[in-house]
């Protein structure tokens, strides 16, 4: 069957060179004050999928002790995963004076061994949990400086020198911390090699897949978008690309997020399209398990810019492993990854006539749309899963508490 002409199909790529990362794992010996350990983010909510999801229940299942501290709404226990609340900022300004401040009081009540830190903002009180004697761990989920020229509340003349200066800040911050953990490898290239482990942020495959989900070919026609609502995830123009698709096929754009800023739903509601837009709002993670079960397709349309260029959205992998085909920005890193399990179409985000031609072909194609989807599902299980990550974190941790020992 053809594919309409502004629509590519990714032939497979050369694999990349080999990934970096801290290599071996010996396990831990029963040692209750070594295996005490805090999770702290000033920024994302204590039940993050990363930190609570992912490495905080491994952590645990491992025999660790764990914490986590975040803004919240009070301390709780879930999952043998203690949370330590500290209030939630009313701003950014607030976030990163009192916020962070209340952050390092109460990760010194915690008197963990290893504090483990997922947000450049809370640097310093890395730097000061190292001068009380910790060990530190800095959870790297982006490349901080190239972001920062992104970052549309930065006045654009000041945004170059930012992400010079806070390169340069972070650069001599980690040779104080005992380890990087980066969620890419392309961000692991920042970073000293011998401290630096790569644990890249895949799904679980029988956490995201519904067993109660519909057959494929019985569901309803909707797209599916998860994550933050921002222009630059592209969200407009999925939505402009709606407008364009035949009433006679239904499809509607199932948005679940937040919006940022939230001046940006009316900008939404207002552009053409939004009549076809169910908004789900913050889902929770057995929402976004249900919600996935219910679609057809995935959408991950983030404009091309430096940031996204070697980003691995986990989005796209949720999508892969509920067995969604997927509609993807074509650029080299995501086409590879798209390309090698032949589970979408790529096309220019920016394009909205590509983009609504991927989604028609996609629910004009069911079958070969199905085929895709179980294409991408097998990819996240041999190749995108958290479990091979897992070993990768749980090995970072017994190196550190077993070079404690000698």
């Amino acid at each position: 069957m053809a594919l309409p002409s502004n629509i590519v199909v990714a032939d497979s790529m050369p694999p990349r060179p080999h990934e970096t990362e801290l290599a071996g794992r010996v396990s831990p010996k029963s040692v209750t004050n070594l295996r005490k350990v805090c999770l702290i983010s000033s920024v994302h909510p204590p039940f993050d999928v990363r930190i609570y999801e992912k490495e905080a229940k491994s952590l645990v299942a491992d025999g660790y002790d764990v914490t986590i501290i975040a803004p919240h709404k009070g301390d709780e226990r879930s999952h043998n995963v203690k949370v330590r609340s500290v209030p939630p900022s009313n701003s950014r300004r607030e976030r990163m004076t009192r916020t962070i401040w209340r952050v390092f009081e109460t990760a010194r009540q915690v008197d963990a061994f290893i504090y483990h830190f997922h947000d450049p903002e809370l640097i310093p009180v890395g730097l000061l949990l190292k001068l009380i004697g910790k060990r530190v761990v800095y959870d790297v989920h982006e490349d901080v400086p190239l972001s920062i020229l992104d970052k549309d509340w930065i006045h654009v003349c000041l945004r170059t020198p930012l992400a010079k200066a806070v390169g340069i800040g972070e650069g001599l911050s980690v040779k104080m911390f005992d380890g990087i953990i980066a969620a890419t490898p392309a961000i692991a290239r920042r970073f000293p090699q011998r401290k630096t482990c790569v644990v890249q942020n895949y799904p679980h495959l029988d956490r995201i897949r519904d067993p109660e989900a519909p057959p494929y070919l019985e569901r309803e026609a909707i797209c599916v978008y998860l994550g933050l609502i921002t222009a630059l995830r592209g969200t407009r123009e999925m939505i402009g690309a709606l407008s364009l698709l035949p009433e006679s096929l239904g499809v509607r754009l199932a948005l679940a997020g937040a919006f940022d800023p939230p001046e940006y739903e009316q900008i939404l509601m207002d552009s053409s399209g939004w009549e076809r837009v169910d908004f789900q709002g913050w889902l929770g993670r057995s929402e976004v398990t249900k919600l996935l079960g219910k679609a057809r397709v995935g959408l991950v349309l983030h404009p091309p810019n430096g940031h996204s260029l070697e980003s691995k959205p986990i989005k796209l992998f949720e999508y892969m492993a509920a067995g969604l085909p997927v509609v993807v920005t074509d650029v080299p890193f995501w086409r590879e990854i798209v390309s090698s399990a032949d589970c979408g179409l790529l096309v220019d985000p920016l394009d909205q006539h590509a983009v609504a031609d991927a989604i028609r072909w996609l629910f004009q194609h069911p079958r070969d749309a199905e085929a895709m989807g179980q294409r991408g599902a097998e990819a996240v299980r041999t190749k995108y899963s958290w479990g091979m990550e897992e070993e990768k974190l749980l090995g970072l941790y017994a190196q550190l508490t077993n070079e404690h020992r000698r």
